[in-house]
């Protein structure tokens, strides 16, 4: 079963970078959100099965969308990575505080986002 994943992201470079990373590593129903706002809407629309959450985004930051769709009970169990320039140690306890699964800089290492998606989806490593 193919899995659905949202990229809510503003920079086109960022979401061309991880869209190429996901497409690579085999999955092909992804779903792109530029905006917050446009986000939440689609993750509460496409239902995705996983989400990659920018934090500065415009409309509504990514801390609040995930706050919003982990209180929610409908959503509250699709996994959240939060990828983000925001790398210091508050901005990632306060990704975990709101709900986030996962969290990683944008500098990252694709094999290790790559693995933080896996495991969240629960597919083997």
């Amino acid at each position: 079963m193919s899995k659905r994943i949202l990229v809510v992201d503003d920079s086109e470079l960022d979401r061309q970078i991880i869209l190429r990373f996901l497409m690579k590593a085999g999955y092909e129903e992804i779903v792109v959100a530029e905006t917050g706002e446009e986000g939440l809407a689609k993750a509460r629309s496409e239902k995705p099965d996983l989400i990659i959450l920018d934090v500065m985004l415009p409309k509504f930051n990514g801390y609040k969308i995930c706050r919003m769709l982990k209180f929610d009970e409908k959503y509250k169990n699709i996994p959240i990575i939060m990828c983000t320039s925001r790398g210091r140690e508050s901005d990632e306890k306060l990704g975990m505080e709101v709900g986030a699964d996962a969290y990683v800089t944008k500098d990252f290492d694709p094999p290790e986002l790559m693995l933080k998606i896996k495991k969240l989806l629960g597919e083997e490593i």
